[in-house]
């Protein structure tokens, strides 16, 4: 009975040692898969960090690709700008070497017409003066000093060509707005031809009728081309003096009026 109750004993002690041995053997592969687990983890959170840091770095990579692009595209569309603006300047060139070679076909043309036009200008000069002393007498103290001046002006250098024959033409058209124009203006004559001046008042129809009025309206009188000299008019030709003189001034309304004119003379 002892015996039995012995290897009881000795069963269970045996029984019991085996269960501690298996728990201590369960307490450490316990403790090794913590570790293991611990350092998957770790590893885990290592390639975490890892990947974050890496998408950091790719953002930051991207956004540099994406500023040089942008970059790439600004400065492609000034190469493009600077590509048309230089075509357009080359253009420019060639246009401006076409017009240098005008101007140098001008210029030597220029010269040779500058030598011909003074002697134009001299001769248009002298038919104008001509012209003045052979027309009727209207305004001929103002109309001689004008052509004066162009022979002063001509012959300075202080005006050019070109000039020099603007002013001729100047002269020129106010000379052929006359033929075309009435006035009447306050003149002194000599009526009588005897070097004695008698203050009037003129008036002037174009080229053809060239009258006078004394200040008191007492005598009437028209140039005569004829005798270049002056004729007095009938009292008949009173009344029609005074209303040209009137509408010539703007005091009356136009109308139709008898006065002695010029008859037009063949071109010789």
């Amino acid at each position: 009975m002892k015996k039995q109750s012995l290897k009881a004993l000795a069963s269970m002690a045996i029984f019991a040692v085996a269960i501690t041995a298996v728990a201590e053997e369960s307490a450490v592969v316990e403790v090794e898969r913590t570790a293991e687990v611990s350092e998957i983890l770790n590893a885990g959170a290592e390639k975490v960090q890892a990947a974050k840091k890496a998408q950091i770095n790719v953002d930051r990579i991207a956004d540099q690709t994406d500023g040089l692009l942008q970059e790439f595209k600004q400065v492609n569309k000034q190469i493009e700008s600077l590509r048309v603006y230089n075509s357009q300047l080359e253009r420019q060139i060639v246009s401006q070497k076409q017009m240098m070679v005008e101007l140098e076909e001008s210029i030597e043309n220029a010269t040779v017409i500058e030598r011909g036009i003074s002697p134009l200008m001299a001769n248009m000069l002298s038919a104008l003066e001509d012209f003045v002393g052979l027309d009727m007498p209207f305004k001929q103290e103002r109309r001689q000093q004008a052509v004066a001046d162009l022979y002063v002006n001509l012959d300075s250098a202080k005006f050019s060509a070109a000039e020099k024959f603007r002013q001729i033409l100047e002269v020129y058209d106010i000379e052929a707005d006359y033929s075309l124009s009435m006035e009447s203006y306050t003149d002194q004559i000599d009526i009588d031809g005897d070097g004695s001046l008698v203050e009037v008042q003129m008036l002037r129809i174009g080229r053809v009728a060239l009258a006078y009025q004394s200040k008191d309206k007492s005598e009437v009188g028209v140039w005569d081309k004829a005798t270049n000299s002056w004729q007095p008019l009938g009292s008949g030709y009173r009344r029609a003096v005074d209303q040209a003189i009137r509408i010539a001034v703007k005091l009356a309304p136009q109308d139709v009026i008898e006065i002695p004119i010029t008859a037009p003379e063949t071109a010789q």
